[in-house]
């Protein structure tokens, strides 16, 4: 039997030099090196459509949703982060989560969310580092069975905070994101023994 844990990591944002794509492949880099296996996604690769349910009644789920929903089946946990607009989550992951919430004709409601674990973290140019949003998205993971660890990240100014190749300036800094992954490999190792 393989525990080796599978993490899928992504961030909430569609911008190609997006913050929190960058903050994500660090805490990417902890759970690696904890032993995880770890597949990250880019949601701009896979747009949606607004999740409608009429638009669902007559075509079913989009092709990106349902490609989405199988990555998050086919793993044990998810990092995850996120920037904060106006207060919220993103549309784009609110967006993506109701679509994957979908149950497919004889499954289970909730396949994707149930029984994961997830580790949440936000950057944002702010003062706050998106951690009114992080707020919501706990909200949102909890509610959907998802056991959210409570180790997260906000990272404040998040505009000089990284280097060019995406690694952070300030090496503790960096030390505690990759701690995140880290702490997340080690749970679902012990969860999956």
């Amino acid at each position: 039997m393989n525990n080796t844990p599978k993490i899928l990591a992504f961030a909430g944002s569609t911008r190609e030099a997006s913050y929190n794509k960058l903050l994500v492949k660090v805490a990417a880099t902890g759970a690696r090196a904890a032993g995880a296996e770890v597949t990250y996604v880019d949601l701009r690769d896979l747009p949606m459509p607004i999740f409608d349910e009429d638009l669902e009644a007559k075509e079913g789920m989009p092709e990106n949703a349902r490609k989405l929903k199988e990555l998050m089946v086919a793993h044990d946990g998810f990092l995850i982060a996120s920037p904060e607009y106006n207060s919220s989550v993103t549309p784009v992951l609110k967006n993506a989560i109701d679509w994957v919430s979908r149950p497919a004709p004889g499954e289970p409601g909730l396949v994707a969310f149930t029984g994961k674990v997830a580790v949440i973290m936000s950057a944002s140019p702010g003062g706050m580092g998106g951690l009114r949003g992080l707020i919501h998205l706990r909200s949102i993971l909890g509610n959907i069975n998802v056991l959210v660890l409570p180790d997260q990240k906000a990272i404040p100014s998040a505009f000089q905070v990284f280097n060019d190749d995406g690694t952070m300036k300030d090496p503790k800094q960096q030390e505690s994101v990759e701690n995140l992954g880290a702490k997340l490999s080690n749970v679902l190792s012990k969860l999956i023994a």
